[in-house]
């Protein structure tokens, strides 16, 4: 994700988002717990299923920011930023396999039978009615921080290109909080309407479908994080518009960048110098360019520019060699 130019704390804001998210999550869960229990109804488990997935969620993303804090040292030379990735990754996992699958498994278990029925579903109306305005506040809070970092981009662009997973990750699991609900909602609302229990358990399963569905999208996105995700294009043409224009510099052989972390990336940079430049000058010239390039980019906090040239392209460049001679017969 940019840095933040305007004054926006996007750490602050992250924190804010998460424990937002969690306090929501913790009542709510305990909520749907107990109208399951007294309501039977398995729509409404795979719904306390669902906000206790949440959070361990919102844990593992505490835990996450918490490591991440901590400073570079001998085994870590390079910092811990990507523990945010790791954890936000174990969320995902978690959105998997405690709240996704657990609901279909409720689901198919009521429509084979083996549930009980549904019965005062007054509660269960009141709790995911309640339910569903406090998670809009924090899908609010959430989408609130991410737009804080558009900055001119649009939402779908913002979204491709963050590379913090902390906000990410809350704002899609309070959107398929909000749809689960309302699948919910019409579950025992049909399961009363019509005296089926099938009602239910489809609901049950349309719910724990919805959280896959979010869970590998988040996975799929926080494995790119994991493995080296470079910075985003735009961020990158910046870093050739610097280069390019740097004292001295004739051609750039290639630019590589990697997030370190949400808000901490790394470039090194291969260049091709004016011939003839002391040492003394051409160490000044990489100086040069490294303070340019981290004041329009505060989070390259790791920067290595290398002089040489593109051996390849020097060997094309280079007239073909004339064939030896034919040996005398």
């Amino acid at each position: 994700m940019e840095p933040p130019s305007d004054g926006h704390d996007a750490e602050a804001g992250a924190a804010r988002v998460v424990y937002a998210a969690l306090a929501v999550n913790l009542a709510i869960a305990s909520l749907k717990g107990v109208v399951a229990a007294v309501s039977g109804s398995t729509a409404m488990l795979a719904e306390a299923l669902h906000s206790v997935a949440d959070c361990g969620n919102q844990v593992c993303l505490i835990i996450g920011m918490r490591l991440a804090a901590r400073g570079p040292d001998e085994d870590h030379p390079f910092g811990r930023g990507a523990e945010r990735y790791f954890w936000a990754f174990m969320a995902a996992l978690l959105i998997f396999s405690v709240g996704g699958t657990l609901s279909i498994y409720e689901g198919v278990r009521k429509l084979a039978g083996d549930g009980a029925p549904v019965v005062r579903p007054l509660w269960a109306f009141v709790v995911l009615g309640g339910s569903f305005v406090f998670e809009s506040l924090s899908f609010r809070v959430a989408l609130g921080e991410l737009r804080a970092t558009r900055r001119g981009r649009s939402m779908r662009q913002t979204i491709r290109e963050a590379r913090d997973p902390t906000v990410l990750t809350v704002l899609f699991e309070d959107a398929a909080d909000l749809v689960g609900l309302l699948i919910a909602l019409a579950g025992v609302a049909l399961t009363e309407l019509t005296g089926s229990l099938v009602w239910d358990g489809i609901a049950s399963i349309l719910v724990g479908l919805v959280l896959v569905a979010v869970a590998v999208e988040l996975v799929r996105s926080t494995k790119s994080l994991l493995i080296g995700r470079s910075v985003p294009a735009s961020e990158r043409r910046r870093i050739e518009e610097i280069a390019r224009a740097a004292r001295d510099v004739v051609e750039i052989v290639h630019i590589r960048t990697v997030h370190l972390g949400p808000d901490e990336a790394m470039a090194g940079l291969k260049l091709r110098f004016a011939e003839g430049l002391e040492t003394r000058t051409l160490e000044a010239r990489i100086n040069e360019l490294e303070a340019q390039l981290r004041a329009a980019l505060p989070h390259l906090k790791r920067i290595y520019v290398e002089p040489g040239f593109d051996e390849r392209a020097a060997r094309a460049r280079r007239p073909a060699a004339e064939p030896p001679p034919e040996p005398p017969r």
